[in-house]
């Protein structure tokens, strides 16, 4: 008799396409890569490195091993992932050699909101997220804008994490592996960075 094993689906690779384009030496799929991937990987590079333009150089440095690198790439992780490490490995190495005005863990705490406000971690849909949402209506233009600046202020660390999560939708899982850290770590730093941003946004109503 036979017995037929359901093995589950894994979840593709969104990149795979331009991963293989990449590999077959299509500039279309490069160009594609950079523009889907550059700006946060600027943030999360800033996290490590005194100042923008130095970001901007892990960046340039993140695509060239990208290029270089491509033949030994086994596809173990996803192509984001893959970027991500090697811009934090950059970024790390660069980091090291610079003086920095904030210490890496962001231990300073910022405005505090109720965690009431917050949906529970196991809820089915929106784990952390805001459980009502601020006066203003996040759907405006100038209200968006306001976001973005409040991110952009945030410690580097709260804003590396909270533009992969809330930016970008990654899951956290996604984000302690690019970053490297523990999942508490990522849980406090997210809760911090988003605890900041929602007070700025009440702040404004």
């Amino acid at each position: 008799m036979c017995v037929r094993v359901t093995v589950p689906a894994v979840n593709p690779d969104p990149d795979a396409r331009l991963l293989a384009g990449l590999r077959a030496g299509e500039e279309a799929a490069f160009v594609e890569l950079v523009r889907r991937y550059s700006p946060a990987l600027l943030r999360v590079a800033r996290a490590y490195v005194p100042s923008r333009a130095m970001a901007e150089d892990v960046v340039q440095e993140t695509w060239l091993g990208v290029v270089r690198g491509i033949d030994r790439f086994e596809g173990r992780s996803t192509v984001k992932t893959w970027l991500f490490r090697i811009a934090v490995n950059r970024a790390r190495t660069r980091g090291a050699r610079e003086p920095r005005t904030l210490p890496f863990g962001d231990a300073v705490d910022g405005p505090s909101v109720d965690p009431d406000r917050f949906l529970p971690a196991d809820h089915p849909k929106w784990p952390g997220h805001w459980a009502v949402e601020p006066a203003e209506s996040a759907e405006t233009a100038e209200t968006v804008a306001h976001v973005h600046e409040a991110i952009e202020r945030l410690p580097a660390m709260q804003r590396a994490v909270i533009t992969l999560r809330d930016v970008h939708g990654w899951d956290g899982a996604e984000v302690c592996d690019a970053l490297e850290l523990s999942d508490g770590n990522q849980r406090v730093l997210l809760h911090r960075a988003r605890s900041r941003v929602r007070a700025d946004l009440e702040a404004m109503a």
